[in-house]
């Protein structure tokens, strides 16, 4: 899930380039059009009609029982759940169905919205000037770069006195007050998983807690992934790891489409109601000394249905220096990745995500 603030809050295109994430996915799926050339993957590598062939299960985390003086066998499952794969599905973790119901709802409300209300919060003007937030799609850099098969709205949702309202969306009109709660809740699950994991690595309880900050970004990404014709041709998003510390997405209750790398084989993360997929960044890995691993992942389309999610990236004060914890660098275990400031490792993952890199790589020693 490509997300945070990797680049400045707008950019104004180059002359004679062409226009950055102009044509909606839902529009041209509406159409009846056959994809574009431009969101055919061309890599054959990517193997994107290849289906999973394991048995391997997305391991489930009860973050109620986890808590608890007796959650033994949960925070066993939980450790081996971040170092052999990267996210987990979380249960019990306090949100009511109810709420999560409303907060799919409301977000499948906006996308069926008629263009012209949607576009009041677009992220690009004139076709020239791509802003991070907004209603649109990503930033194209490169005149041969793949794009995805989906359309988002991304939007700042912590610091709160940094949140730009223009492009918060008014209609449906309890759409801004239940962001802010479902932020808000979000924001305490997060804790409680920082919590667990300094648990198991046998640190201070809030060794992980105290690196989010006032000053600590979150951002909502809301995906809609549109029918596709050919789902054996395109991506909804291709592979890629998360640039932020941890991302927290609810997901669609009847659609499956997220994969997950496992042992070099693609891996179907389930449909399961009211439940939470808590995805470790690389923000996680690094601060971890490479303890739990931040995992490739990639969605693919579907010719049936559409397909939503809400997904809630968590990332450390822009100005903070992103480095392995010290209590994680011993002889044993000597430091694995470099220094870099969280604002300037955001920079690099946006252009290495739009060439198919992965940014980590560049930072290990």
């Amino acid at each position: 899930m490509f997300g945070l603030r990797p680049y400045p809050n707008s950019i104004v295109m180059e002359e004679g380039k062409k226009e950055m994430g102009s044509r909606l996915v839902q529009e041209l799926a509406m159409s009846g059009r056959d994809a574009p050339t431009s969101y055919i993957q061309r890599d054959p590598l990517r193997q994107i009609n290849s289906p999973p062939h394991t048995s391997a299960q997305v391991p489930v985390i009860d973050l109620n029982r986890l808590s608890q003086s007796d959650g033994a066998d949960e925070s066993v499952k939980f450790r081996d759940a971040l170092q052999s794969w990267g996210l987990f599905l979380a249960v019990n973790h306090g949100i009511p169905s109810s709420f999560l119901d409303e907060v799919l709802n409301l977000s499948t409300e906006f996308f069926h919205l008629p263009l012209e209300e949607k576009q009041k919060f677009a992220n690009l003007v004139d076709g020239k000037e791509f802003k991070l937030e907004g209603y649109g799609n990503d930033i194209v850099l490169r005149d041969d770069q793949t794009l995805d098969w989906n359309d988002r709205l991304y939007l700042l949702v912590q610091p709160e006195d940094q949140r730009n309202l223009d492009v918060w969306p008014t209609n449906p009109v309890s759409f801004r007050d239940v962001l802010h709660t479902f932020g808000k809740n979000t924001q305490t699950v997060r804790a409680q998983i920082l919590r667990a994991m300094a648990k198991v690595l046998e640190l201070k309880e809030d060794c992980f807690v105290k690196q989010f900050d006032e000053k600590a970004n979150m951002y909502a990404r809301f995906n809609y992934y549109p029918l596709c014709k050919r789902p054996d041709l395109v991506f909804g998003l291709k592979p890629h790891a998360d640039a932020s510390a941890m991302t927290i997405l609810l997901l669609d209750k009847e659609v499956a489409g997220l994969q997950v790398r496992k042992n070099a084989e693609w891996v179907d993360v389930p449909v399961f109601p009211d439940s939470l997929l808590v995805v470790i960044g690389d923000g996680i890995e690094i601060m971890s000394n490479g303890i739990f691993k931040s995992p490739i992942h990639r969605v693919v389309a579907n010719s049936e249905k559409e397909r939503l999610s809400v997904v809630m990236f968590s990332a450390l004060d822009p100005e903070k220096n992103l480095e392995p914890l010290d209590e994680l660098i011993d002889e044993t275990r000597p430091r694995m990745y470099k220094t870099v400031k969280t604002k300037d490792y955001l920079a690099d993952h946006f252009k290495h995500f739009a060439e198919g890199k992965r940014t980590l790589d560049f930072y290990k020693i």
